[in-house]
């Protein structure tokens, strides 16, 4: 998958809501899959449509045990632990479109935080979604605009909690299986996952549902005397 074939995919879907998405799932006869279960929400409200191409990465809890160490040795392994227990491989693949889809077991463990996400951004990456909690420093992250959908905000950093275990391969997050590929569009009703052997004509059916609601909303804007704005243009 080369960047310029997923940019041209995510340039299908710009504009579309999850809800359009959905449509389009149930068009092609995905009634029953794509949407995430809806305990995974988006970190900060309003929120725009984020669209991107999945990249995964699983993690697993640490088995322990926590050696006992006093602050000074603690430090140190704290270190070791970043570079050989706890790591993000998959960060340094990031490219532009990127939306980073995070299997880390339902922990509550803040994986992602203000500085990492930042670094993530910088280098492509549109958003995140986790199956736990896996997002910290939430202040921070909303004023540098980090899209992130997950299933609580967590305080706890990674040592002695979570383990890397692999990238690029199919994840399970709120019940949806997530193939590295997949097109993935998230927003304030929640996220949906778009296979990508279906992807360009999901979002064809999508543009079928959408250009008729803006159209009538548009109607009824105009009828009401409401300023029209870019949800009905």
């Amino acid at each position: 998958m080369s960047v310029q074939e997923n940019l041209e995919l995510i340039e299908k879907f710009k504009r579309l809501r999850v809800t359009d998405v959905r449509d389009g799932m149930d068009w092609m006869g995905y009634h029953h899959y794509g949407t995430v279960d809806y305990h995974i929400r988006p970190l900060f409200r309003p929120e725009t449509s984020i669209i991107g191409i999945a990249r995964t990465a699983r993690y697993i809890p640490y088995e322990g045990p926590v050696p006992a160490l006093s602050p000074e040795e603690y430090t140190k392994w704290v270190k070791m632990y970043y570079s050989e227990i706890c790591y993000d491989p998959w960060g340094k693949d990031i490219q532009s479109g990127d939306f980073i889809c995070l299997d880390i077991a339902g922990l509550d463990v803040g994986l992602l935080g203000s500085n990492n996400t930042l670094a993530c951004k910088k280098r492509g990456c549109v958003g995140f979604m986790t199956n736990g909690g896996g997002i910290r420093d939430t202040d921070e992250c909303v004023i540098q605009g980090i899209h992130v959908w997950s299933k609580h905000i967590s305080q706890p950093m990674d040592q002695a909690r979570i383990r890397y275990v692999e990238k690029d391969i199919p994840v399970a997050i709120g019940g949806v299986a997530v193939y590295p590929g997949d097109v993935v569009v998230a927003d304030g009703d929640g996220v949906i996952v778009v296979p990508r052997k279906v992807a360009v004509d999901v979002a064809k059916y999508a543009w079928q549902e959408a250009s008729g609601d803006k159209a009538a909303r548009k109607q009824l804007y105009i009828d009401l005397g409401m300023q029209l704005d870019n949800t009905v243009e």
